[in-house]
């Protein structure tokens, strides 16, 4: 037997409406605020995410899939969306259209790392990029609609922002942390010790304890905004309070990828302790133009599915289940259920739920069928009722039965 991939799941019939709950969720929530939809090639040159995601980030040194092609190509399967919606932005030339241009994906990733709760090698995300703004506002009401999908889906959240300001004002900002830490230098992990030369931002960002127990008391960013960061930060919680969402400073946020600048966010749910962050993004004024582009201003965020779900489920959150069919079909002998066959396809046409015997079932087993499966009727036909014309539709709440012309059914179960 070949078994599943490690750090991969299969989504079974009986959980994938779990799945299309929270994709429609977002689909709905992204028509709320005008944002179409992109959909991007699964793998990619690995230069794009070497390029946006950042060579210092653990996603580009050690957790990408990465291989050559029979080309003898660098091919990469995707471990996050931005990189391939801001690589299509460009390529398609959408700067030259209708700005802002706001799209959503929902994806696959893949990155190779540890599976644990919520964190799977082939993961799925949600996620919005609005192109083109370099408002504040935009800020906001990026911050805004995961604010509103994850409200809708009954999570219990609370949004934490940062601001980690431009080049200009980051640059006093990353000498004051080589400072800080260069007399702990020895002390820090391998992975900090080489960000500490390439990105020392990234320090604030590492999950080792020891290293985490020093940046403690490390600067704060916000104390280093020049004035154009500071007022667009200002502006982004005044928008956000308009707005009527709830925020908290949080100077520790810095994301872990490297294209981003000025406003940071992360939404955390407390019912998965340390790994409680659903959703994360902020803004990237930098990546259109490092990958190649025209300068363009870009913000967005993304949420991880089975993050959502798991959050969901723990935290008591009910999924609404599937329609349940409305008639299961039950024909006595073969004649029988060819006329099932036949009425089951006329019902289909007309939008209504209809299952019928493929498996040569006795009468008695088709009813515990149909029991299984939630018919809330079932219509029994026999040599009798094939002379009649009619089926006998039981409904299974009450028990109650009564006949029904075959030329009527579809009416019937309309009305029902």
């Amino acid at each position: 037997m070949i078994n599943i991939p490690k750090g991969t799941k299969d989504v079974l019939p009986a959980d994938s409406y779990k799945w299309q709950y929270v994709e429609g969720m977002a689909r709905e929530v992204s028509r709320l605020f005008n944002v179409k939809e992109i959909r991007t090639p699964v793998f990619e040159h690995t230069e794009l995410f070497q390029r946006g995601v950042g060579d210092t980030t653990d996603i580009v040194t050690k957790e990408m899939y990465t291989f050559k092609d029979k080309g003898d190509r660098s091919i990469t399967l995707k471990p996050e969306g931005t990189a391939g919606a801001a690589r299509s932005f460009i390529e398609n030339g959408m700067y030259s259209g209708v700005l802002p241009t706001k799209m959503y994906y929902i994806i696959p990733a893949f990155r190779y790392e540890r599976p644990q709760a919520g964190r799977l090698r082939e993961f799925h995300q949600f996620g919005v990029e609005v192109y083109g703004a370099a408002s504040a506002q935009t800020d906001a009401e990026v911050i805004f609609i995961a604010d509103t999908l994850l409200k809708k889906l009954g999570l219990q959240i609370k949004l934490y922002i940062n601001s980690i300001g431009c080049p200009t004002c980051r640059a006093a900002y990353n000498q004051a942390l080589k400072d800080f830490f260069a007399p702990n230098l020895e002390m820090l992990c391998a992975d900090c010790k080489n960000r500490y030369e390439k990105n020392p931002l990234r320090l604030l960002d590492c999950k080792e304890e020891g290293c985490k127990a020093i940046n403690v008391n490390a600067p704060k960013i916000l104390d280093y905004l020049c004035e154009e960061c500071h007022a667009h930060f200002e502006e982004v919680k005044s928008c956000l309070s308009s707005a009527g969402v709830e925020y908290e400073i949080d100077p520790r946020i810095v994301r872990g990828l490297d294209y981003y600048t000025r406003t940071v966010f992360e939404f955390v749910s407390t019912s998965i302790g340390a790994q409680g962050t659903v959703c994360g993004g902020g803004r990237y004024d930098k990546l259109i133009e490092q990958l190649g582009g025209k300068p363009t201003p870009a913000v967005g965020f993304a949420a991880g599915i089975e993050r959502l779900l798991m959050v969901m489920e723990q935290t008591g959150v009910v999924i609404p289940e599937p329609e349940r069919p409305t008639v299961y079909i039950a024909g006595m002998d073969a004649e029988c259920r060819k006329k099932a066959f036949a009425l089951a396809s006329e019902l289909r046409k007309n939008g209504l739920i209809a299952e019928i015997d493929h498996m040569d079932r006795s009468v008695k087993a088709q009813f515990k069928y149909a029991d299984k499966i939630g018919a809330r009727y079932v219509a029994v036909i026999g040599g009798n009722e094939l002379i009649e014309g009619k089926a006998n539709v039981k409904c299974m709440e009450t028990g109650e039965s009564e006949s029904v012309a075959f030329d009527q059914m579809t009416e019937y179960f309309k009305k029902k």
